[in-house]
């Protein structure tokens, strides 16, 4: 009897150690301290990872600074905060599932989210990074279209992360150059998307990742955030390749330090006191500057100068890109309409004695073409010409992609067709967070635009799994990725077009 008691004994210990060593990763040992998350159908999540220390009181307008050690295990199963920004509630095409998390919002909001499907430690899967939008004014890494369990069954790691916005993440002052030993302000928002990539480095071989082979992707201000990334001197070794979805800079440069300044000091006189109010009051201040006042600068350390000539002059990471828009990101940026004569005298005074050939590529005779040549202008400065560019000055190959495809209607909601983010849940797999009535074909554009984007994370070529051929971006065919109900890849969309406003670079500023 006392040997089968201890029979027992064993075999409830041997399988309490073999349910161990099926979940190493259900404790996770990371350079500052042991942490723990949630597993659910073969995926293990690590929600709210501190990767800096919390950005208040004193440490509120400072770079990131590293985050004190602790003891024990810190269970990471829940968001941490999003950054302080006003009230996120749907409005227009973005519904909640775009929208970040109502609660909590926080200064103390550098954190980090972890998804992998890996086994152990050793398994060294590539990665891929997400960087929200929101026009660097609001935006979380807890937006349910970010979600990373499915994205992740194809066998990447996928972090989000968060960064400060607004007045928090762009303010620069006087007060704030003087007191940094780099003698720069205002970019604090970059600063912490950077220390987060720091943290993947460190860190995400304990997650089962390969350091080594990291992707960042981002959306509107993510777009231009991974451009501003790939631009600066202080993300060298940090990536090897990068996704920017809806938004680029062809040149035009953001503020100077010396600019954005005086936009700090007529919302505060000193930074001292500045630092001394609760953070509702800070924002409510800043509420009453116009719109885009607290954006990425040209600071002279995060970014020399700006970002297109950056990369015009060869001088950024370079790494494989894929680049590209939504249709319906002209609707975001097209402004107010002109009449005909406003639009054919505003293009007079801008190209000059090339009118003429703009007048062509871009008809006004009737109402029908005038509309629609303002928006293919407006998207084209937004994103199209600013993609070429950096296409033509990669020396990686560039992968550009046009995604034209509207979503199935929501009942008795507007149809907004492909509305500018809507593709973000076919290319990160999270269309069952998204409440639609789906169809098969949304499913099928979802498969086949997450393979894509996996393959580039996975190997910095998006082609494979029989995929239809996705041709490198270059000048002589202009070969773009039209993403509609079928990936079809088309020579020379926009080529004349972009051969145009290369010809004039400079004027239409």
């Amino acid at each position: 009897m006392k040997c089968l008691k201890l029979l027992f004994a064993t075999s409830f210990i041997l399988i309490g150690f073999a349910i161990k060593a099926q979940n190493p990763l259900d404790v996770v040992n990371t350079k500052s301290g042991l942490i723990s998350g949630t597993s659910a159908n073969g995926i293990h999540i690590f929600k709210g990872i501190p990767f800096a220390a919390p950005p208040v009181k004193d440490l509120r307008w400072k770079a990131p600074q590293p985050v004190k050690p602790w003891s024990g295990t810190l269970a990471c199963t829940k968001f941490g905060p999003s950054p302080v920004q006003n009230d996120p509630k749907p409005f227009r095409m973005w519904t909640q599932e775009f929208i970040a998390p109502a609660e909590p919002l926080g200064e103390d909001c550098l954190y980090l989210n972890v998804w992998t499907p890996a086994k152990s430690s050793s398994e060294k899967l590539p990665v891929l990074v997400w960087i929200y939008g929101g026009g660097f004014v609001s935006g979380s890494g807890a937006c349910p279209i970010y979600d990373g369990e499915n994205i992740v069954k194809e066998g990447i790691v996928y972090v989000t992360i968060n960064y400060r916005v607004n007045v928090f993440g762009f303010l620069a002052h006087p007060d704030l150059t003087a007191e940094s030993s780099f003698k720069n302000s205002g970019n604090y928002g970059l600063m912490d998307q950077i220390a987060a990539l720091k943290w993947v480095k460190e860190n995400i071989i304990a997650f089962g990742g390969d350091p080594d082979k990291v992707t960042i992707a981002g959306q509107s201000a993510g777009s231009f955030s991974v451009q501003a990334l790939v631009a600066s001197p202080l993300t060298k070794g940090l990536f090897r390749g990068a996704i920017a979805q809806s938004g680029a800079d062809d040149g035009d440069p953001g503020p100077p330090l010396a600019q954005a300044e005086q936009t700090g000091i007529k919302l505060f006189e000193r930074i001292a006191t500045a630092r001394a109010l609760p953070a509702d009051s800070v924002l409510k201040l800043a509420s009453k500057l116009p719109f885009g006042s607290f954006t990425p600068i040209i600071d002279g350390y995060v970014l020399p100068t700006d970002v297109g000539q950056i990369i015009e002059n060869g001088k950024q990471n370079d790494v494989p890109v894929i680049l590209g828009w939504v249709t319906g990101d002209a609707d975001l940026v097209v402004g107010p309409p002109q009449s005909a004569e406003q639009f054919r005298e505003t293009a007079k005074t801008t190209y000059g004695d090339k009118v003429a050939e703009f007048n062509k590529l871009f008809p006004s005779a009737t109402e029908d073409q005038l509309k629609n040549s303002q928006r293919k202008l407006a998207l084209l400065r937004f994103a199209g010409f600013p993609d070429y560019a950096w296409a033509n000055s990669n020396k990686h190959k560039s992968f550009i992609y046009e995604f034209s495809y509207v979503p199935t209607d929501k009942p008795g909601f507007p149809n907004y067709g492909a509305f500018h983010t809507s593709e973000v849940p076919f290319a990160l797999h999270t269309l069952n967070r998204w409440e639609r009535p789906w169809k098969e074909t949304d499913f099928k554009v979802e498969k086949f635009m997450t393979a894509y984007w996996v393959n580039f994370v996975k190997n910095g070529n998006p082609n494979g799994n029989s995929l239809p051929e996705w041709k490198p971006f270059d000048k002589a065919h202009g070969n773009i990725m039209e993403l509609g109900e079928q990936p079809v890849s088309t020579p020379g969309i926009f080529k004349s077009e972009f051969s145009f406003l290369e010809s004039t670079q400079g004027k239409s500023k």
